[in-house]
């Protein structure tokens, strides 16, 4: 399935996500649940008197993998008793609208009298998808500000292409750190840098009221993208982002390339998507692949992309991975089978070494939490059938490898029950690279 969710507004469970000024009585719904023996954040960096922010800054912290959404607490001054596993009453402003570790506060807004003259304080904690806490607060951070440094006028790129395993997308997704008063963003893609010539023009344009839009499009050769934020009316609000890089070609003569759906195209945990690379079973291999994975796609719609997708680059070796949507959407078996078995074929007939991968178990209870999509009942003898199948082929076998109750897979490894986290993806990974050396010599030794 594709991982393009908006993020979804619930009141009483997952993504209260409200950001209100607080005066006197809290007006911001409290959560009644306890974070427990849960760490802290890891402490982000304040500013400081020697450096102060702008009064429009982008706050930063670490990142913490088991986040689905981040709280923020705002204070006009340093409270002198503050629990770490609860809200304060003493906050001026408070939000759960932060799905990313990085936030740009409307501090005109809740302190405008404070800005330049007076520090402010402010924490932020972890929390799930039903809004319970999986952190700790962080420690109180101080935050001076001056007029004298910059606002925050444009968007900040987070997803970079490149340089690492698993860092090469055929299908890129864009992600950047907004502005508090966007209502929308603008990105656009181009075949020649708008920095380096302002004339370009850019040959798509994509516009979201996210902070992360997929490219539906296969990216093949070198493109450059840079996002804007727009406000109410659709116009420009402040300047574009700085420009960043997406380089897939062929001439970069890619030995071993992957091909499936979301579960290799990358991310999970509801807020993560390919662009954050730990989430992407590729980032484990002990050696580099060619992602040409797009989330969404069925057995059938991978077959259909082949040509496309897989021909221009001609790798050594391709790892297919694709099926899970289509048996648990009710596709039947040999449907599944029949497209498996032509990407094969296909493969093979233009010097590729086709190696196929089981499919792991699902959790469709999560599903249906997560995402709110049925899954067929018989679900697990689909799933029988097809590996049955790709267990009589060149194939890296994972699927065994998963903890399951009664052959669902166990909570703790995908929070959406579909997209396994991080752990799971690092399971993948060096399932892989265990089996390599044999998969290697027996894709070698097959013929047409």
């Amino acid at each position: 399935m594709k991982q393009k969710y908006a993020k979804r507004i619930f009141y009483g469970g997952l993504l209260l996500a409200i950001g209100v000024a607080v005066t006197g009585t809290l007006a911001c719904a409290h959560h009644s649940g306890q974070p427990g023996g849960q760490a802290a954040m890891a402490e982000p960096a304040p500013g400081t008197v020697t450096r102060p922010l702008a009064f429009s800054p982008l706050l930063h912290w670490p990142k913490n993998p088991q986040a689905v959404v981040y709280e923020m607490e705002i204070f006009r001054y340093a409270p002198a008793q503050l629990p770490t596993d609860a809200v304060s009453p003493q906050a001026v402003y408070r939000t759960r609208a932060i799905y990313q570790n990085y936030f740009n506060p409307p501090l005109q807004d809740i302190a405008p009298d404070m800005l330049g003259r007076a520090p402010l304080y402010w924490r932020v904690r972890a929390l799930g998808f039903d809004g319970q806490p999986v952190s700790a607060f962080s420690k109180l951070q101080i935050l001076y500000t001056s007029k004298a440094e910059p606002d925050m006028e444009a968007p900040v790129p987070l997803a970079h292409y490149g340089g690492k395993r698993g860092e090469t997308l055929l299908y890129p997704v864009y992600s950047w750190a907004g502005q508090h008063d966007a209502a929308g963003y603008e990105v656009c893609i181009y075949r020649d840098n708008p920095e380096e010539k302002p004339q370009a023009q850019p040959v798509e344009r994509l516009t979201t009221e996210n902070l992360e839009i997929y490219d539906e499009q296969p990216r093949i050769g070198t493109y450059y993208w840079r996002v804007r934020a727009l406000d109410s009316a659709q116009q420009p609000l402040g300047f574009w982002s700085a420009v960043e890089t997406i380089r897939t070609v062929p001439e970069d003569h890619w030995q071993v390339a992957v091909l499936g759906d979301s579960i290799s195209h990358g991310g999970g945990h509801y807020s993560y998507n390919p662009a954050d690379f730990e989430f992407s079973w590729l980032h484990y291999l002990d050696f580099d692949a060619l992602n040409l994975s797009c989330s969404g796609d069925t057995s059938a719609a991978t077959l259909a992309r082949f040509d496309q997708d897989v021909l221009p680059f001609q790798p050594r070796y391709l790892l297919v991975f694709t099926g899970t949507n289509s048996l648990r959407g009710g596709a039947e078996p040999e449907e599944v089978i029949n497209d498996l078995q032509a990407i094969r074929e296909k493969a093979l007939a233009h010097g590729i070494k086709p190696i196929l991968m089981t499919l792991p178990p699902i959790n469709p209870a999560a599903i249906h939490h997560v995402f709110d999509e049925p899954t067929v009942d018989d679900w697990q003898e689909r799933f029988r059938v097809v590996n049955r199948y790709i267990r009589t082929q060149v194939h890296i076998d994972i699927a065994h490898l998963f903890p399951t109750k009664n052959g669902v897979l166990a909570p703790e490894m995908a929070l959406d029950g579909l997209h396994e986290d991080i752990a799971g993806k690092r399971m993948i990974g060096e399932a892989v690279n265990r089996a390599w050396p044999r998969v290697r010599r027996e894709a070698d030794a097959e013929t047409p």
